[in-house]
């Protein structure tokens, strides 16, 4: 029974040897990132936008009507 075993656990460590038995290819940091170009900001000129106001800035008195 225990050869049985044996050979069964040799069985399942070449498994995960085929599996997990090297490390994936290494990715280079150039190929992990990408450059986009920005959004022109509008500044002072930007018409108001009530729908994106919460963007610039969160106060809790506002939000709560005090």
């Amino acid at each position: 029974m225990s050869r049985a075993v044996a050979i069964h656990t040799e069985a399942a460590a070449a498994a995960r040897h085929a599996r997990y038995g090297k490390l994936p290819v290494r990715i280079r940091f150039e190929d992990m990132t990408e450059e986009v170009e920005a959004e022109v900001s509008v500044g002072a000129n930007a018409a108001y936008d009530p729908e994106r106001s919460w963007n610039y800035y969160s106060c809790l008195a506002l939000d709560l009507g005090l």
